[in-house]
């Protein structure tokens, strides 16, 4: 997944996809010219985006400077559709085509003032890199907005090219289509139809928009922007917001803090990978969906009625309140410094050899730690996770393989958890590494994997970023610390300085009394 894509969801603001008193004067117009997108034009504080639209930060810099460039040549762009209800103008089709040149228009690429309002000036670093990126290319190749403005005022302090493009800015304008004499619930249909023509929305992600007022499809929008961004939780009350965004913010941190950077050269990983990425809300949403007891559609294959019979909405927030708690439960076992917190290290448990993320590990994980709810087994687990985790480390391209064969993201983590499952019983039941290979080699669940399988590596004598990061990895895991308890490894997050000799026993809060440990193993399993 590349590191620099553009956040542009800001520049169009979201609203309620419903019919609004009146008159539709706006569909007279068949051009939409660059000084109506300006901040102040009538025509850019009418533009609203459905509340189910797709996040807009799907385009690179490379592709938002050359679609500036497109429509500053006066190439060919396809027409904006658009559907107005009352006084208000929805973008039906063209939304990032629209807001790549809001964005040139008003020198917001993500880090603007409208996408600091947005993100309540919190925004991620990768966010902030991409804006810059963008800006150096833009203003390298093309010239800013204000430049060619600035032309046209001073056309003898202009450069040449600056000013010629400039001149030909009055008489370029984007095609508009309209929707015409119709109801919300068609202009909607009208939009999935038009959107998925081209490219079909992805199915979690669609049963993301079909629920977005619903307890799910909301918790995972808080988690994931970090209770930034369009509030879809905006008509509960005060105190059910506030307890809302608390929660999201909680869960952000525990997700995605610290902040990852590649090529790796720390072990302080964040659980879930980046929080600034396309993949990150359908893998946020899964996460809360499988908290949660809801069903997952790719472990269904594909029921439609997922999608027909999306769950119904939440009106006062007390269900997306109890969806959050039930998360946060899981995850405070994974990471933090909750008591129950088992402080799983990601390097071991959520990225590859190479560094890379694994959502399919990360939510067989979170199904682990369901399975071991209902067991009451998180003692037992201790007891062997040291072994645990070497054995995961030793054969660390499993899970990749089991990606492979039974599919990525939610296809392969209740396979991937079965093996978890089978290793951890093998263990408890005193079984070597030797003997559980042997057994899952002649298991037809497992018989695929293959426990030498090595890295690619390539031909070219330059390392790559995967190499690099793999080399750390390698080498670093070897001196991570270790809870002085369970023997297992420690995590940034999670770390905790535990009695040697306890309090109530007469121990010290002296060096020589001190230890490394974590939570769950300073609270439970020491006592």
């Amino acid at each position: 997944m590349a590191t620099s894509i553009v956040n542009l969801d800001a520049l169009i603001p979201r609203d309620d996809f419903q019919v609004k008193s009146g008159s539709a004067d706006y569909s007279r117009r068949d051009k939409i010219a660059i000084t109506d997108i300006e901040p102040k034009a009538f025509m850019y504080l009418a533009l609203r985006k459905p509340d189910f639209q797709r996040e807009t930060a799907n385009w690179s810099p490379q592709k938002i400077q050359d679609f500036v460039k497109t429509f500053l040549d006066g190439d060919l762009v396809p027409a904006i559709i658009l559907w107005a209800a009352g006084e208000t103008v929805f973008v039906i089709d063209g939304a990032h085509r629209l807001s790549a040149l809001i964005a040139w228009v008003q020198d917001d690429y993500g880090d603007g003032d409208t996408s600091r309002i947005f993100s309540k000036n919190d925004i991620p670093p990768e966010q902030v890199k991409a804006a810059k990126k963008t800006r150096e290319i833009i203003d390298g190749s093309i010239g800013s907005y204000s430049e060619h403005v600035f032309a046209v005022e001073h056309p003898d302090r202009a450069k040449p090219e600056v000013l010629q493009r400039a001149r030909r800015l009055a008489s370029l304008s984007l095609d508009l289509q309209w929707i015409r004499n119709t109801d919300s619930l068609k202009a909607e249909n009208s939009f999935f139809k038009i959107n998925q023509a081209a490219t079909a929305i992805d199915p979690t992600e669609l049963r993301i928009i079909r629920a977005r007022k619903a307890a799910n499809a909301i918790a995972a929008r808080v988690i994931t922007r970090n209770s930034t961004g369009h509030e879809y939780w905006s008509e509960f009350g005060d105190k059910t917001k506030a307890e809302i965004e608390e929660m999201g913010r909680e869960l952000y941190r525990l997700l995605f803090h610290p902040p990852i950077e590649t090529p790796i050269k720390t072990l302080d990983l964040p659980v879930a990978g980046r929080g600034y990425s396309s993949p990150t809300l359908p893998l946020i949403f899964e996460m809360v969906n499988l908290a949660n007891s809801q069903p997952v559609l790719d472990v269904t294959k594909g029921n439609k009625k997922l999608l027909d019979l999306p769950p119904p909405p939440d009106g006062d927030g007390s269900e997306t309140i109890k969806f959050l708690r039930s998360t946060r439960k899981i995850i405070n076992r994974i990471t933090g410094l909750h008591a129950s917190s088992l402080g799983l290290h990601p390097a071991v448990y959520f990225y590859s050899a190479t560094g890379r993320h694994q959502p399919t590990a990360f939510l067989a994980v979170v199904e682990l730690i369901r399975e071991f709810e209902k067991q009451d087994a998180f003692v037992q687990f201790t007891d062997v996770r040291e072994r645990f985790e070497r054995f995961i480390l030793e054969n660390k391209s499993f899970s990749n393989q089991v990606t492979v064969k039974i599919g990525s993201g939610a296809k392969g983590f209740q396979r991937l958890k079965n093996l978890y499952v089978r290793v951890y019983e093998a263990m408890v039941n005193g079984h070597d590494n030797a003997t559980i290979l042997e057994a899952l080699r002649r298991d037809k669940e497992f018989s695929f994997l293959t426990p030498d399988e090595r890295l690619v590596e390539t031909s070219s004598g330059q390392f790559s970023r995967e190499t690099k990061s793999a080399t750390f990895l390698r080498d670093a895991i070897v001196g991570a610390p270790r809870c002085r308890i369970c023997k297992a490894l420690l995590h940034f997050n999670s770390i905790q300085i535990d009695h040697v000799v306890r309090k109530e026993d007469g121990g010290l809060g002296v060096l020589e009394n001190a230890q490394l440990a974590h939570p769950f193993c300073n609270s439970t399993i020491k006592n």
